[in-house]
């Protein structure tokens, strides 16, 4: 079966020995370009995958690594139009509560398990399985009731409500399809070894280290996107987890790496100037990176108090000072990069510190400590940030730092407690906190419902809305734009919830999140962003020339 050009929509990513670099984990290996007749391919990441299976959790790294294993149901373009992958075809009820899927018939697993209808339905229960602990792909499934098996080739899939977000979501990597052999072992050995039908498969996976895959020989179900059919033109593919900037950096430099992530924006200048590195830079979709409000205790519950850090801080002079110009400032609730964004929300809370200090008077901080901090009823105005730096560049923890300072500015005391992941994520799920750093990176303007919505408000201690707003005008909205496929009427309907959303001051965008990866060129060609989430797809590299 040849791969499909069309599409139905049924309703509307030598030899060299790698040398030690002061803190860099994992030993040096050797690389042989002519292996296999493809070449090793190395990629340097900066944040580590503690789950290498998508469903699990849901994190970028995650999704990054996915992209070059698993394959999708469907695939999107850069223009947000959605094509065939593993299924071939589609229909969707004149109710938009079916979508019926036609697949190939000619894909296998690594593992040598069939892909048909039944590897289908396993893995949307899989998603949606609490013990999954699915943040992302179960996030994006709410709506989600049962697939049904027509045949082998024909899936049925049923919702409880019209979600004109479903196709959108189907081709992102974190809902990319696995072998149901693989699923139906222990979460710990799928989360070291997933299975899919991709160009990559994954042989090893050293936590905190490396992640080794290699060329899947077999492989013949290339999306639209890609530029070649068949097997990956490199052999290997070795994913490596390098956390410091100057250290990651200072290994594409030096020829260690093949390409980078997370590119340090202290080096990007340097890079520019050096003809044998090329960046590829992409904004990503979705909701930029922000500090969320905890609306659900004081001081946050109190409107006039969002407002005034808005307006209190210093953004757009903050990253220029930490990023050098690097990203783009966000702020409105939507990335740039999101189809049905609305850039009026922009500059609506421009620092403006007589507007933040009559809030602050208003809501009635008015005393002052020795300090210098504001007080109410004897009471600092003092709010928390749980921090793990580790999870985060450089320049990000920079950028806190300074928005402490501008926070001091107008009296409020911003305390940054620098924890380990576990801490972060135990004071996340049990909200105890009044900021937390954050972004979502998702190809669907419905990125306003998962973080906002009140159906994804925390329970059993999970839940992707973070700043406790329960809002029934802006769920009703939001669920309105995800009945209805006229895009008119969506773009509509998002323009309202963005509205609200920046009235409401739930966060304080500061950045769009960006893919910025970093190649030698010299030594490799055809790196290139799969289109849903701008993440690295290594299916169309080559290894062109050893140093």
């Amino acid at each position: 079966m040849k791969k499909p050009i069309a599409h139905v929509v049924g309703s509307a990513m030598i030899a060299v020995v790698v040398l030690a670099v002061t803190g860099c984990s994992g030993a040096a290996e050797a690389r042989d370009p002519a292996q296999d007749g493809g070449g090793q391919f190395v990629f340097a990441t900066g944040k580590n995958i503690t789950c290498l299976d998508p469903h699990v959790g849901g994190d970028m790294p995650q999704a990054s690594l996915a992209a070059n294993y698993l394959d999708s149901i469907v695939s999107m373009d850069k223009d947000g139009e959605i094509h065939p992958w593993l299924a071939t075809s589609w229909e969707v009820s004149d109710d938009g509560l079916r979508y019926t899927f036609h697949l190939r018939d000619d894909v296998t697993f690594t593992d040598g398990t069939p892909f048909n209808a039944a590897a289908v339905k396993a893995n949307l229960e899989h998603m949606v399985d609490p013990d999954t602990h699915s943040g992302t792909a179960g996030g994006y499934l709410e709506p989600y009731v049962k697939t049904t098996v027509v045949d082998e080739t024909t899936a049925v899939v049923t919702l409880d409500r019209p979600y004109a977000a479903f196709l959108e979501v189907l081709a992102q990597p974190f809902l990319g399809i696995q072998s149901p052999k693989a699923l139906k072992r222990s979460q710990a050995e799928n989360c070291a070894s997933p299975v899919g039908t991709g160009p990559f498969k994954v042989v090893d996976y050293v936590p905190q280290s490396k992640v080794k895959l290699v060329r899947n020989e077999d492989y013949n179900s290339a999306p639209p996107f890609a530029e070649h059919e068949g097997p990956a033109h490199i052999a290997e593919l070795v994913w490596r987890i390098i956390p410091e900037d100057a250290t990651r950096y200072g290994m594409l430099r030096a020829g260690q790496v093949d390409a980078i992530d997370r590119m340090p924006a202290v080096n990007f200048a340097e890079a520019r100037a050096d003809d044998r590195v090329s960046l590829i830079l992409q904004d990503r979709p979705g909701n930029p990176t922000n500090l969320t409000f905890n609306i659900t205790r004081p001081p946050f519950d109190d409107i006039r108090v969002r407002k005034a850090f808005l307006y209190g801080s210093y953004v757009k002079a903050g990253i220029e000072s930490v990023y050098f110009g690097t990203v783009t400032h966000a702020g409105g609730p939507l990335s740039s990069a999101t189809r049905f964004y609305s850039p009026r929300f922009e500059d609506v809370y421009a620092p403006d510190q007589e507007k933040a200090n009559r809030l602050l008077d208003e809501a009635g901080w008015t005393g002052r400590d020795d300090e210098g901090y504001r007080t109410k009823d004897g009471k600092r105005l003092s709010v928390v940030l749980p921090y793990d730096p580790g999870s985060w560049p450089s320049a990000f923890t920079a950028l806190m730092t300074q928005l402490q300072a501008s926070a001091k500015q107008i009296g409020i005391e911003m305390v940054i407690q620098n924890l380990d992941t576990a801490t972060v994520t135990k004071r996340t799920n049990t909200f105890q906190y009044d900021l937390r750093a954050g972004y979502w990176n998702t190809n669907t303007a419905d990125v306003l419902r998962i973080i906002l919505g009140s159906e994804y408000l925390p329970s059993n201690g999970f839940g992707s809305n973070r700043a406790g707003l329960s809002d029934p005008e802006l769920d009703r909205i939001l669920n309105d734009a995800l009945a209805t496929n006229d895009p008119d009427e969506r773009r509509r309907l998002y323009l309202e919830a963005q509205q609200i959303v920046s009235d409401g001051a739930y966060q304080l965008t500061l950045f769009n999140q960006a893919s910025q990866i970093g190649v030698r060129t010299d030594r490799v060609s055809g790196v290139r962003l799969e289109p849903s989430l701008s993440v690295p797809y290594l299916y169309d590299a080559k290894v062109v020339a050893a140093s």
